[in-house]
């Protein structure tokens, strides 16, 4: 099935933050657990599974579409130099991909691809989830203090 070029570019696009996303989730869960914060590394090893799934899709997605997933463009790894530095580079990263998704996603209404759109909304959803997980740990960092927080360990919800 010949795919529309916009979408398996946008649908690219997103592999791409996704790779790197997926490696400094992975990076920051090994820091994590080499600090002794095994409970924080263990959320964003799960994380980095989760990345790795949806880069999974995208890939089927674009192969499908008759298009080459590119695995090759990877932007920059944000890595922190302590639990809450992991958490602002993780969240930034987050933001980024978001407003990818976004545009990714009216681009695929556009073109009326709405499989690949609902692949994308799925993503958009948990993505979602994610900035507010992270958003909450940094409001609990300044609410609580970082000893405090990291005493207490990653809260999942």
């Amino acid at each position: 099935m010949q795919g529309n070029r916009l979408v398996i570019q946008q649908l690219n696009k997103n592999l791409g933050v996704l790779l790197v996303t997926i490696n400094q989730y992975f990076l920051h869960a090994r820091i994590l657990k080499n600090w002794g914060l095994t409970e924080l590394g263990e959320h964003f090893y799960k994380s980095s599974i989760v990345e790795m799934k949806q880069a999974d899709a995208i890939i089927e997605r674009v192969l499908l579409l008759e298009g080459l997933p590119n695995l090759q463009e990877l932007g920059k790894l944000l890595i922190g130099e302590s639990a809450e530095e992991i958490i602002k580079c993780d969240l930034t990263k987050e933001q980024e991909k978001h407003a990818i998704l976004l545009d990714a996603i009216k681009i695929c209404e556009n073109e009326q691809d709405y499989i690949s759109r609902d692949l994308l909304e799925k993503q958009k959803d948990i993505n979602e989830e994610r900035i507010d997980w992270l958003e909450t740990q940094l409001e609990q960092i300044a609410s609580m203090g970082l000893p405090n927080y990291l005493q207490l360990g990653a809260q999942e919800d």
